[in-house]
Formats: C-alpha cells, structure tokens, sequence
C-alpha cells in the first residue's frame, strides 16, 4: 500500500506496489496516424518499503556492529533508546527501551494515535452562531477550533507558505459575513452578543506556561492566539492572556463592517439549550489537523485534539481529563502502558513519561495495515532537512547527510531533553520504528547532531 502524505505532498511507501511514471502518447509531427507502440514497462521509482513478516529483518548483532559507537557519544549524556520493525513493532535493538523518560514533544505521537483512532476521519471543529432569547440576541459558540483565523485568506500561511485548499482553517470573516447577512435578512442590524466558552472546563493556563510556545487554552480564539496573527515565521510568538475576547473583539468588528451593530459589550455566557442556528464555519479535517501539528510541533493545536478524545472519552475537557483520555485510549488499542505518564496532549508538562519502546509501539501501530486510520501520523511527521522542525537537521555538516529526504520523525526538545522518534527505511527497503530519548547537559544542537547521526546510520544498514 502506498500513502500519500497530505501535508508535505510527498509520498510514502510502506507496503505494496510501486510508482511510476506516466505513460503519454506522442503524436507523429506529419503523414498519417499509426497505432500507438506498446510503451515499455516502466521501472519503479521507489521500491516499496516492506512491513511485514519477520524474514530478512536487521539482526541485533548487525545493529549494534553498524551504529558502533554513536550511541556512546558523551554530548547524548544519558540515552534511552529503542529500534524496532516497522510492520510487527519486534524489538530489534534498545537500550533502557523500557525506562520512562521524559517525551517533549514526542508526546504528540500518543496525542494523534489515540485520536485518530478513537474519532471518525471526517471530524471537524465546528464554531457557530446561534440564536439567543429574542431575535436581537446572538451566541458565538467555541467548538474547539485553535486554527479559526481572522485573517484574510491571501494572509493565511501554514509553515510559511500559502495555505492548500483541503488544509484551510476556518474563517471568522466568513462566520461574520454569514452571520450578517441572516440577521439583515431578518431584518435585525442590532444585536446583544454573548460568548460561550463552555466547551472547555478546568483552568486555561498551561502549567508550564510561557505565553509563547502556548498561551491560555480556549474552545473560542483565533489563529491560535497570537498576539500579532500575521507573524507566520516566529516559532513562539506571543500569544494574548484572553485569546476568547481577541476572537470577540474581532468578530465585533467584522459584523459592523457588514452592517450589523453589537450594543453594548459582549458577555460571556452559555447558549440556550437547542438553540437555532445562524451559521457556522468547519476546521479542516482532523487527518489534516493532526499532520499540521506534527509537523509543526503545534503545541495549541495538540492540546486542543487531546481535548477532542476527551470529549469523546466522556471525561472532563481539560489538561488532566485529555490526558486521563488520551491514556484510556492507548490502553484500549492495546499499547504497554507501564511507565506511561501523561499530564497534557503536547508534551511541554516535564512530569509526562513514556518509555522508548512504547513510542517505537505508536509508529509501529501507526503503519500497521490493521489500522490505516492511524496514517496521518506517519505523513505528518517532519522529513529529514526538508519539511517542519527537522528541516535544517540531517545535514552533511554534521555526518548525517544520508538521512535526509528518508528519514520522518517527530522532535522533542525541553531544557536538558532531546527526543526524536519516527520512521526510516533501511538499505534493504525495511521499515523500521524508532525512538531515542536523552537527558544531557550538552548543549542541546550538539545533543541533536548526535542523535541524527544514529538514525542516518540506519538508512545505509541492512543490519544482517
């Protein structure tokens, strides 16, 4: 089977047949018409990678004479790591596989595997306006949706480039334009605004907080909130204390530009029970937002899907209720869950734990042909020295040159934690799972240079 990976535009192959090119007949430059030769077959551009059965697999022995010393480089400080098949998640090499280590961002694996396989493909994060006691009252209701943008579609970008039509986040000027132009077919061009919040219990802040990397948790805000919407390049920006009155404030805006006044100021407060409703704009698919927050390591975006399977999981939609979910879930497709401690959805909370192995079990599962829901994790994550957070990693200056452009892994960076987890093929077209994990008091792009020459090394090794 061959995945295409939505977010990158690349393809992926993990099991199956191969591609090749387009055959396309060319017409004589003159005299008659003759039938078309038969064109030859075609070589495949990629050998497909393999992921299932046990033969041919890298040996231990093989792994251990290949990576040599790499896995004993002082600036790793303290490695945990696990190595195992792509298709059965066999351990093949670790070290300390079984330990809990501090995940980083690598929790966003545990985040998306539980959600994509707990909520149907074709979810999507719904904010609406509604009716409220008289016609001249209206509720925007927050559903959830971190990417909602205020800003016009030509402003939009996602990782800095303009935004393809199947990933563009919903519009709050759009919303606005629906909602103006019912009420004015209603004849209403005054209203009373109210604000619901509600979807989301528990408190706002993150406890590892820093207003840039996440600001406060809200079911109601835009572009993630950001204090300046149009800074596309920051990697944390600023974010505002209220990220539901920014999204008031501009909605306010954008009625009166359509005509419609908002009397006095907005409150907050629930929608009537069963109230009808005016309009509403969708999020992107969840395949597509979880690609978007792997591959950009989207703190907001991956608190605000773990809250999504806590809404599904019936427990409270909070930090602690997404994480008490995301668990169950994991639980429930049977992952080892010993030494699995999570307390939020994204990884910044430096108490979560997750052994090595059980980060290489999420990949394994995640190419498993029994679950192809679960593919998006594998076509959102970063690829080697070209898309996201590993797009200047695996470069020839640091000797791993030779993963670039084939291995796909998801970061992880705290202060004195580095982790990277995600997939390679090796010299012999398997697929193989990894997961390294590391404590050190090296600086962290040493720590990181170390880690990507392990992993490079695996792309030149059949390991036999």
């Amino acid at each position: 089977m061959s995945v295409v990976a939505g977010a990158a535009g690349l393809v992926l192959l993990v099991a199956g047949g191969s591609v090749g090119p387009r055959a396309y007949a060319q017409a004589p430059a003159s005299g008659p018409a003759s039938p078309p030769a038969a064109p030859p077959a075609a070589a495949p551009v990629l050998t497909p990678a393999v992921t299932t059965g046990g033969e041919g697999l890298p040996t231990t022995a093989g792994l251990q004479a290949a990576l040599g010393q790499l896995t004993s480089d002082k600036a790793l400080g303290t490695l945990t790591f696990a190595i195992a098949d792509g298709g059965s998640g066999k351990l093949l090499l670790g070290s300390g596989e079984n330990t809990p280590s501090t995940p980083a961002s690598t929790t966003k694996l545990a985040t998306t595997v539980a959600a994509l396989s707990l909520l149907p493909p074709d979810t999507r994060l719904t904010t609406k306006v509604v009716h409220g006691a008289t016609p001249a009252d209206i509720v925007l209701v927050g559903g959830g949706d971190p990417t909602l943008t205020g800003l016009p579609v030509d402003q939009i970008r996602i990782s800095g480039a303009p935004v393809d039509p199947d990933s563009a986040p919903a519009s709050l000027i759009d919303l606005a334009n629906r909602t103006a132009a019912a009420l004015k077919a209603a004849g209403v061009t005054t209203v009373h605004l109210t604000y619901d919040t509600s979807l989301y219990t528990g408190p706002a802040a993150h406890k590892f907080n820093d207003g840039t990397n996440i600001g406060p948790m809200s079911s109601l805000m835009i572009d993630e909130g950001r204090q300046d919407a149009t800074d596309q390049v920051s990697d944390a920006p600023v974010r505002v204390a209220d990220p539901a009155a920014q999204a008031v404030a501009k909605f306010t805006d954008l009625l009166g530009a359509q005509g419609v006044k908002v009397d006095g100021k907005p409150a907050q407060g629930q929608a009537p029970a069963n109230a009808a409703q005016i309009a509403q704009v969708q999020s992107p698919v969840l395949p597509r937002l979880v690609e978007r927050l792997l591959t950009n390591s989207d703190n907001t975006l991956a608190e605000a899907v773990a809250r999504q399977v806590a809404v599904a999981q019936h427990q409270p939609v909070s930090y602690d209720g997404a994480a008490q979910a995301v668990t169950q879930t994991l639980a429930g497709l049977g992952i080892p869950m010993a030494g699995v401690s999570l307390n939020d959805g994204s990884g910044l909370n430096i108490h979560n734990t997750i052994p090595p192995v059980v980060l290489a079990d999420l990949l394994a599962l995640a190419a498993s042909p029994d679950h192809p829901q679960l593919r998006p994790v594998l076509t959102g994550l970063p690829i080697a020295g070209l898309t996201g957070t590993l797009d200047k990693r695996f470069v020839a200056a640091q000797g791993s040159a030779d993963g670039a452009g084939v291995v796909r892994a998801k970061t992880g960076s705290l202060s004195g934690v580095n982790t990277l987890a995600g997939t390679v093929v090796d010299a012999d077209g398997r697929l193989l799972s990894f997961a390294l994990m590391t404590k050190t008091p090296a600086d962290a792009g040493s720590a990181r240079a170390a880690m990507d020459r392990i992993v490079a090394k695996l792309v030149s090794c059949g390991c036999k």
